[in-house]
């Protein structure tokens, strides 16, 4: 299984981790099928430029100008930031992070089979795949039929076709350009670039990650997983590279994960409108919260984000945690037939709306018990058992004063809809050991 990984230049945001969350249930319902997972996912680290038309400059270029560091620093400082967002959200690690700046050998030597087999050419900047040259370019996203014509998706320039794609690019003579504030299109000296046969230069973005997943995998490997963004151009031409190199299929089955929207628009860095999961925290909410908020949509639907649902979504997991540390005994043999549907919908194109809702009815109809519902959670990534060791709940009654202020303030915000305001009161009550649900007859309580 091979799943496409961040591009190091700035955190993930909430959008890019459903991505993440996805591949991880399926990950996890594999092996709750038995099955034994080799899981590489690569890091990006050079060549990603900032537009699919090959143009623009390298992200990690771009980061290390904004940050005044240097692109190596930016690169492992985001790599980290990146997985400790998957510990977070209690994602599987994958058996290896391969950086595409430590297989730079391997990616000049798949180009130089490319050109050896006739499937590239060269411009003034760089060694281009020729697209014409593969029968059924672009059949992932069914190009064919979309009648793409000359200039429709990128301006040609020394392109042969506007489909052709960056194998490697060459980097800029040193003193060759003008500093940016003139308005030029030239980039100063990069920091990330290696000798070649066809000059100094960096990789494109899409040959790291033919060439990573054959050195790993081999070819062709099981599952590929990524964005929907991914289908147009990167997956596209990661398939054309490495059949035409191979001449045979890359990978077996294809799987992608819709977008996130925000304010009727897709999450996007490019768009400003990100939001990060350490905000999510910051607001006095759980990561795992999001990925119970996650798991209720279907991978492949569109999913609107809010911080009301997020909200709900909180209030959601801490009932789960406190249903499950009610849970003791023997339901009789009920699991085996619990079971068995939670396995119908988790085959089932992985419905994780459908098995969350099964444990739901489960749960109110003590149907399950908690060794059952702890085996479910090996698919759900919950935590649930590290949850049980909390203190259980307690009446307001008995809460502290200082608390039940704080939780009458918030109650109030809640009424006023201010919910910045909600936000902070919620995050200081969890900073004082005090979980909060709402419910339709006000906020209630409880020890964490």
């Amino acid at each position: 299984m091979y799943t496409c990984g961040p591009t190091v230049y700035n955190y993930a945001h909430i959008g890019n981790l459903r991505t993440y969350v996805f591949e991880d249930i399926l990950k996890r319902v594999l092996k709750f099928n038995g099955y034994k997972i080799k899981h590489i996912m690569n890091i990006t680290d050079v060549g990603h430029l900032t537009d699919d038309a090959d143009e623009g400059e390298d992200k990690m270029e771009k980061g290390a100008r904004r940050e005044g560091k240097t692109a190596w620093k930016i690169a492992r400082f985001y790599e980290k930031a990146f997985k400790q967002d998957l510990k977070d959200l209690n994602i599987l690690p994958p058996n290896k992070y391969p950086r595409a700046t430590k297989h730079i050998k391997g990616q000049i030597k798949l180009i130089k089979k490319l050109e050896t087999k006739g499937f590239t050419y060269k411009t003034s900047d760089g060694i281009y795949f020729d697209t014409s040259k593969l029968k059924g370019y672009g059949k992932l996203a069914n190009l064919e039929n979309q009648k793409l014509k000359a200039g429709a998706r990128v301006e040609l320039g020394e392109k042969k076709n506007p489909t052709d794609f960056a194998l490697w690019k060459l980097s800029i003579p040193k003193g060759a350009h003008p500093d940016l504030a003139s308005g030029s299109q030239h980039y100063p000296k990069r920091q990330m670039e290696w000798p070649s046969p066809w000059g100094v230069g960096f990789p494109g973005w899409h040959i790291e990650c033919s060439a990573m997943s054959t050195k790993y995998l081999g070819q062709p490997f099981d599952i590929h997983c990524g964005g929907i963004d991914h289908i147009p151009v990167h997956h596209t031409n990661e398939i054309a590279q490495s059949e035409a190199a191979e001449g045979k299929a890359m990978a077996n089955y294809w799987l992608h994960g819709e977008f996130l929207i925000i304010n009727q628009g897709k999450m996007a860095k490019s768009e400003g409108n990100f939001i990060t999961l350490q905000t999510l925290k910051d607001r006095g909410f759980s990561p795992l919260a999001y990925r119970y908020f996650l798991l209720q949509t279907h991978y492949r639907k569109q999913l609107d984000f809010s911080w009301e649902a997020l909200e709900a979504a909180q209030n959601g997991l801490n009932k789960l945690y406190r249903l499950a540390r009610q849970e003791t005994g023997d339901r009789g043999g009920q699991e085996t037939k619990i079971k068995n549907r939670f396995l119908e919908y988790i085959n089932d194109d992985l419905d994780m709306p459908g098995a969350l809702a099964l444990v739901w009815t489960a749960l109110k109809n003590k149907e399950i018990d908690l060794k059952t519902l702890l085996e479910f959670d090996q698919v759900l990534g919950l935590d649930i058992r590290n949850n049980l060791k909390k203190t259980p709940d307690q009446s307001e009654e008995n809460m502290p004063e200082e608390i039940q202020k704080l939780a009458t303030e918030r109650e109030q915000a809640r009424q006023n809809q201010n919910w910045k305001k909600s936000d902070e009161l919620r995050n200081e009550l969890q900073q004082l050991g005090y979980g909060v649900e709402d419910t339709k007859t006000g906020t209630k309580l409880f020890k964490i």
